[in-house]
């Protein structure tokens, strides 16, 4: 009898720890599958930027890699100056007033690149909205939009 009972709680400690780690190991898969995520975002939106600079005759596009320097960037390429990015020093009513002039920015080279300004609006729809951002900056960056001309 007092085999048996140690056969059922071995059994039962290594479902218990087998389902532990289980959730742990799925927990490490899904921390990494996020971190692979967030890099390839990232690199998609240097590429596009640097691409929307390089087609705006910036001086600098290379400054679409560097994480504050990119704002900066915008910021330049939206007609603004680039300390107003000093913002970001400010919590909240600083990101506030950096997030307003970055979707201005944003407006103004959408129009400068001759596509609709209000596609920079898409950063502050719920949900969806970076997304949809990043499938706009695609647009700009990498599609050439003649407006006028007939083929």
């Amino acid at each position: 009898m007092v085999l048996s009972g140690f056969a059922i709680d071995s059994v039962n400690y290594f479902n218990d720890s087998f389902i532990k780690w289980a959730i742990f190991g799925g927990l490490i898969a899904l921390g990494v599958f996020l971190v692979i995520l967030a890099i390839g975002i990232y690199i998609y939106f240097a590429f596009a930027w640097m691409k929307i600079a390089k087609k705006l005759k910036y001086k600098n596009p290379w400054f679409a890699w560097i994480p504050v320097l990119n704002i900066a960037m915008i910021l330049q390429l939206g007609g603004f100056h680039w300390a107003w990015t000093f913002l970001i020093l400010i919590p909240l009513f600083g990101w506030i007033a950096l997030f307003v002039l970055v979707i201005i920015a944003t407006w103004r080279i959408f129009e400068k690149r001759k596509y609709p300004g209000w596609f920079s609006l898409s950063l502050i729809i719920p949900k969806v909205g970076f997304i949809l951002y990043l499938i706009a900056i695609g647009f700009v960056a990498w599609q050439d939009k003649e407006r006028g001309k007939k083929r």
